[in-house]
Order: structure tokens, then sequence, then C-alpha cells
């Protein structure tokens, strides 16, 4: 028996409970993939024509674009398609695909500059791209019809590391192998940068979920990125190429040299394939459950597209799912159904029993996560310049609707936890505003922006900022001053911006202005708009607390210096909608 074998009886299927629920999810992923095709299938499942045939006189091309590690599955499903004749409405279908990475794909289709879509159809690694587009109303539009494969991440290492780790029969929660990677040298673990890889988005968007509600859980999450940020890789495949290259000493004790990689099964089994017996990885399956790339299907720009298109298009995908297709996506090292997996697909990859190679989360990351993972790592990979300004009128006493508590209270609270998501490099301040706070002036400032781990006397910036957002309180009678306060905090925002680190200014009110002598709504932006600059970007990201603010006029606002204005309804919200706008300012970079 192979190092990588699985004994007979030794594969982690689940049962009972478990094993229908991951029927029904086998089969509501079969449904979507179909439903969407609902009054098409009966046409494009044309089937094989008798040899011979004229099909290739009215063939119709369709141009798919594909996340690489799939592209070649695909490319042997299209050269299938052509061998066999295989047809949509009697015309044979002909697929060009193209290997594409899915953050590529996904920035063509949102650039303002873009022209006809390059693809009829698109197939990248993760929904999350998906997702993107179907959240930004000036891309081209895409049209998910179904997944077509999956594969589950975990943590591969070189031989030498999962022996140290105990594999294969010792299993590790998401958090304890972020624990043993973060642990000074032990082990040096790699990724696809989450910006531009699914692969270490969902990883990490997993790690925050199982450490959320955990004592320290935001500060572990944000070591956790650190540490990966010092060894990303822009892309999973660039990811490998920091592997050892041999099992020379020189080579295994490469400071550079990454020992472990979060990874998708397929990746890891298809690296294994081309490597020698000592150098395959083997792989780590999380006890608490593996993230999944779920490939789906889309069509691009639909509208524009031919009947035949789309049909042609939806019966490539549907031979995706038939026997051949599963055959040939099975061979690359994808999974098509979760109640059988092959074991020579788990045993290529890297994985053995007892490692719970069949094990889903329990509770599967949202897309809401997802974009506070993404916010987290943009603020803890490359460091931020925040000046938080803060509403301190008298309505900030009001009660949040179903709690004991007060706006400001909760909005306190939110602050604090936000503050746990800055490193020591990271430099934020803080600002309050009503109406003639300080003098003449409707703002007054308790703690300038400074670096975090910086010290003013005994305190350091971070014990300083914790007090002063605990010490908010709601001015009696307050009204709100907010179109000079919030000039005056983007000039100073703007003339204080600091190279190299993502700058933005966050203001949370939870009103309109009510301040007659102050400038005019008109006035404030155009004045915003001429402070703004695209190579010195200082987003506001403006956020209105509660009924009385004015998300429209807070939007237009924001969106004169490229920020964004949100909407919430309970300030507890608050920490991810930061994260989250940040996601969309870094988007528009």
């Amino acid at each position: 028996m192979g190092r990588h074998s699985l004994p007979d009886g030794l594969r982690s299927g689940a049962t009972g409970p478990r094993r229908r629920a991951r029927r029904r999810r086998a089969a509501l992923a079969t449904a979507l993939a179909f439903a969407a095709a609902a009054g098409a299938v009966g046409a494009v499942r044309g089937g094989l024509l008798p040899f011979g045939s004229n099909c290739w006189d009215n063939a119709v091309r369709i141009r798919v674009a594909a996340a690489p590690g799939i592209a070649p599955a695909l490319e042997e499903a299209a050269e299938y398609a052509r061998d066999n004749d295989v047809t949509s409405d009697g015309s044979c279908v002909d697929v060009d695909v193209t290997a594409r990475e899915a953050y590529e794909v996904t920035d063509a289709l949102r650039s303002e500059k873009r022209k006809d879509a390059a693809y009829e159809a698109w197939v990248p690694d993760s929904t999350v791209w998906v997702n993107r587009i179907l959240s930004d109303d000036t891309s081209i539009p895409v049209t998910p019809a179904g997944t077509v494969a999956a594969s589950p991440v975990g943590v591969a290492m070189v031989p030498s590391a999962a022996e140290s780790l105990g594999w294969p029969g010792r299993t590790y929660s998401w958090s304890e192998l972020a624990g043993a990677a973060t642990a000074g040298d032990r082990l040096r673990l790699g990724s696809g940068d989450p910006t531009r890889s699914a692969t270490g988005l969902l990883a990490l968007t997993q790690l925050a979920h199982s450490a959320d509600g955990a004592e320290d859980g935001d500060t572990r999450t944000a070591a956790t990125a650190k540490a990966l940020s010092q060894r990303a890789s822009a892309t999973d495949g660039q990811v490998l190429d920091t592997l050892p290259r041999d099992l020379s000493g020189t080579e295994q004790g490469d400071p550079k040299r990454n020992q472990a990689l979060i990874l998708s099964e397929q990746a890891a089994f298809a690296y294994n394939e081309s490597a020698d017996s000592g150098d395959a990885l083997d792989l780590f399956y999380p006890k608490d459950g593996a993230p999944r790339l779920d490939f789906p299907f889309a069509l691009v720009d639909e509208s524009s597209l031919s009947t035949d298109e789309s049909r042609a298009a939806l019966r490539f995908m549907t031979l995706l799912g038939e026997r051949e297709g599963r055959r040939i996506l099975e061979s690359h090292g994808f999974r098509t159904d979760d109640d059988d997996v092959p074991d020579r697909l788990i045993a290529q990859a890297g994985g053995r029993a007892p490692q719970p190679y069949g094990e889903l989360p329990a509770d599967p990351v949202e897309d809401k996560e997802v974009d506070e993972t993404l916010g987290l790592w943009t603020i803890t990979v490359q460091s931020a310049r925040f000046t938080t300004v803060v509403d301190v009128s008298a309505s900030m006493s009001k009660p949040v609707p179903g709690t004991d508590r007060s706006r400001m209270e909760v909005t306190k609270g939110a602050l604090v936890q936000a503050l746990g998501s800055f490193t020591s490099e990271d430099e934020v301040g803080l600002w309050e505003f009503s109406r003639r706070l300080d003098g003449s002036r409707d703002y007054r400032v308790p703690v300038p922006t400074r670096r975090l781990g910086a010290f003013v006397g005994d305190s350091s910036q971070r014990e300083r900022l914790s007090a002063a957002f605990r010490a908010l309180k709601p001015v009696p009678d307050g009204a709100t001053g907010l179109y000079d306060t919030t000039l005056a905090a983007y000039r100073t925002a703007t003339a204080s911006y600091t190279k190299g680190k993502f700058n933005a200014l966050v203001l949370l009110t939870d009103g309109v202005n009510q301040d007659p002598g102050s400038m005019s709504r008109s006035d404030l932006v155009a004045e915003l708009r001429r402070l703004s600059d695209p190579e010195r970007p200082v987003p506001l990201i403006a956020i209105a607390v509660g009924p009385e603010a004015d998300r429209k006029e807070l939007s237009e606002i924001a969106g004169a210096t490229g920020g964004s204005g949100h909407l919430v309804t309970d300030p507890s919200q608050i920490h991810s909608v930061i994260l989250k706008a940040v996601v969309r300012a870094g988007n528009r970079d």
C-alpha cells in the first residue's frame, strides 16, 4: 500500500443525518445547475449525432473563460464534444476555452472602459467572484446557471512538515493550523493573496468564522492575516512555486521556501501527479470543515447572446454533468458527488484517513463574512490610516429598538470592537462633533491620528483611543454640525495623507446637518471633489446610524471622494460596514 493509499473501510464518508444532509446539498446543487436552464434544457440536450452528420455546417462557437485550475478539464471536455459531434438544436457545439485568473475576468467585467464581452460563458473557481459582479450594477452582467465541480480547501505540506504535525493521524481545526503557522518559524505557510485568490480568501474567512466569539478572536485572525501576508503570492499557481524544488537540505531549509500552503484539494492533486514520490504533498483537512471552491458556470451578458449561443453554452454545461463529463472532471482531481468521492482522488491529493476529508463546515460562511475578511485583509496587510469622526449630538442618546442601550452606547461598543482589527502599525484617531462644540467650531479632536503602537506619555495610542471611545457622550440639546465638520476633517485627512497605507475618513452620524450658518451641501460636495486626488486617495466612508440620518445625502457627499454611504439600523453593524466599505473603496482604485 502506498503512503497515500486508502485502506478499505477508512473512507471518511458521513452516515445518518449527515449523509442525508449531504444528499440534500448535492440535490440542491444539481437543481441549481438545471433550473437556470428551464425551458431550454430539452432543446440543448441534443445528444450525439450519427457518424457523418453535417452539424458542423452551422456549428455554434462558444468562448469560455475558465479559472486556470479547471481550464484543462474543460478543454478536454470541449475536445470530447467536438470529437463526438455533441449538438445543441442540431448544431455542433464548438467550445473554445481560455484559462484566465478569476480576478482578471472580474476586473475586466467591471471596467468602465469595457466594450463587448470577450466571452459567452465564464467558469471561475468560486461563486465569490460571481457575487462581486452581481453586486455591481456598473459591470457587464453575468447570469449564474449552476455549478460544475467542487474542491475543498485545506493545508498541504511537504512530508517532513506534515510528519512533524502528526499527519495523518492528528487532526486540527483552522485556528490550530493557523496557530502552528504563526508560532515563530516552526512552519512557513504560504497562500494566494485573498484579493486575487478565492482559495486564500475562503480559508481566511473560515478561520475568522471559526474564531468568532472566541476571546481575542479578532486579534488572532488579524495576526494570521499579517503572517500570511508576509508569504502571500499573487495567484494559486504562483504559490506552488514557493515550495522546495527538491529534497536537499538546502532547499528544505531555505527560509524563502514555504513548507505548507493553503491549497485546494484539486491543486494538490495536480501537483502530486507531476511530483516525485518523495516530493508529494500531504493534505490536512481541518476538522471544523473545509470551505469549497464550487466552480460556477455563468453566462456573460446574456441579453447580448443569441438563442443559439445561450443554448449551446448551457448544453456544454449539461455535458459536464453527464457521465463522460464527470469522468473528465474527476480525472483532473475535481469532486462531482459528495457521496461518492473516488479513493484515488483523495489519495493523489495527499489525503488519508483519519483526515476528515468528507467534513463540511457546520456553518458555511456568508457573503457578508467574505466581504468583512477582504476588508480585514486590506487593513491588516496594507496597513491603514483611519480618522474616525463621531456624531455626539443629543439624538445619539435615543434607544436602539429592541435593546435597552442607546445609539451612542452601541456605537462605542462597535468602535472598540473595530479597534481590535487594527495592528500596532495602523494609524487611528478620533474626532467628535455636534454644534459649537469647541468655541465656534462644531468639532474637537480628543485623540489625534497616530500609530496605535506609539506612546504618548505612559499610554499607547491604542489605550488612549479605547478610553476615548468609551468616554463618548451625547451633548445635551446638541445639534448636528455635519457639513463644516466633514470638510474640516477631510482637509486634515488629505493634508496628512500617508503613502503606502490605506487612508480613509470614517464618519458616523444619526442625523442631518442642523447648522443654519454652515456651508451648503452643494458647496461641500464641490469642495470635496476639489480636494480629492486619485493619486492620494482618501475615501470618505459615511455611515448613517438610525432612521433620522439621510443615506442619500451621505452617499452624495461620500461619493465626491471616491467613498461610499451606508445605512445601519443597528449600530452594532458598524464594524462589518466599515470593512465592507474598505473593500468597495479598494475595488475602485
